[in-house]
């Protein structure tokens, strides 16, 4: 069973261990994704995100061209294995000549600063999709999950009000005209209408699950995953623990589960079609309590669905099909 992956943290980790002296490969290392472990989980291709923390770096713009400079260093120590995807047709290729497909993304759509210029030349680097907000305002939208003013944090109550900016709009605007793929995971709910209202190609939603499963503003709503689905958009299956289960405050071995991975993507089945879910990992972006350990051990997912009841060609929509149909149609 091949595998799309729409979102992961990896690149980061490699960037920030480069910063503490720590060498790590992209080849062979403990993190959840390496070059060997996509080999083994059967990968076709992996979106690859340069998540810059806003509050953490002085200068965004600058930050994500150090980490895409890390990315393609690393896909040149791989070149024998994994090549660059900036299109459909890439990733057809690639295949033909025995390797994976890296596609260039971004977590983080401040880091543009809300600089049509500066969207343009990531563009020319190679970027494909771009997730609008992390966490933080930013310019050009509104996240989810905001910090109240004594500084913590609500994760069950979404941000209905502030949605995208003029700069914003103009944003998104751009990225369907060049060919990029528009990603609200994270944004708020009033951006992710703002998104709807502005655009008219398919969207994805790269690493968020069913709100009505688990209760967190993180995830979406019934009317935005059907919303979604009319677009021809695809959502991500996130596998972090808290974005799958509500946690218990008296559960000491709180895990991501295979089982609320199935739960979530039948639920969004039974809403919205199967031809709107994807699977959008968040590796190495998320706590390591994981049934699901990492990327080789993807057929255990299959596995369940297949006792779950899903057809073979549900599950191969799920693991790869409905997203390449999105990059196939946007890119």
């Amino acid at each position: 069973m091949k595998v799309v992956d729409m979102h992961c943290d990896t690149i980061m980790a490699i960037y920030e261990g480069a910063k503490k002296n720590e060498t790590i490969e992209l080849r062979q290392s403990d993190l959840n994704i390496s070059v060997e472990k996509l080999e083994k989980g059967d990968y076709l291709t992996q979106c690859f995100a340069m998540f810059v923390p806003l509050a953490n770096v002085e200068n965004a713009f600058e930050t994500v061209n150090e980490m895409i400079d890390v990315f393609y260093l690393e896909l040149d120590k791989n070149k024998d294995k994994l090549a660059l995807a900036l299109n459909y047709e890439d990733i057809v290729q690639n295949q033909k000549e025995g390797k994976m497909s890296a596609v260039l993304t971004i977590e983080e759509g401040g880091t543009t600063k809300g600089n049509l210029h500066f969207l343009r030349n990531l563009y020319r680097l190679g970027v494909r999709m771009i997730t609008l907000t992390w966490n933080y305002e930013n310019g050009i939208g509104f996240p989810n999950l905001m910090k109240s003013t004594d500084g913590t944090t609500d994760s069950t109550i979404p941000n209905t009000k502030d949605g995208l900016t003029p700069e914003g709009i103009a944003l998104v605007q751009e990225m369907e005209r060049l060919g990029m793929i528009i990603d609200v995971s994270h944004l708020s709910d009033a951006g992710f209408y703002d998104v709807l209202k502005y655009t008219t190609k398919p969207f994805v939603a790269s690493h968020s699950n069913a709100r009505q499963q688990c209760n967190h503003v993180r995830n979406m709503t019934d009317d935005m995953i059907l919303k979604l689905a009319e677009r021809g958009g695809v959502m991500g299956i996130n596998y972090a623990a808290s974005f799958l289960e509500v946690p218990s405050e008296d559960d000491p071995h709180f895990m991501s589960t295979i089982d609320n991975m199935v739960k979530h993507i039948q639920y969004i089945k039974n809403l919205a079609g199967i031809d709107c879910i994807g699977l959008g990992s968040d590796f190495d972006g998320i706590p390591q309590n994981l049934e699901m350990k990492d990327a080789s051990q993807l057929p255990l997912l299959e596995k369940a669905m297949i006792e779950a009841g899903f057809s073979q060609e549900e599950i191969e929509k799920v693991f790869y099909k409905n997203v390449l149909r999105v990059f196939k149609e946007v890119l």
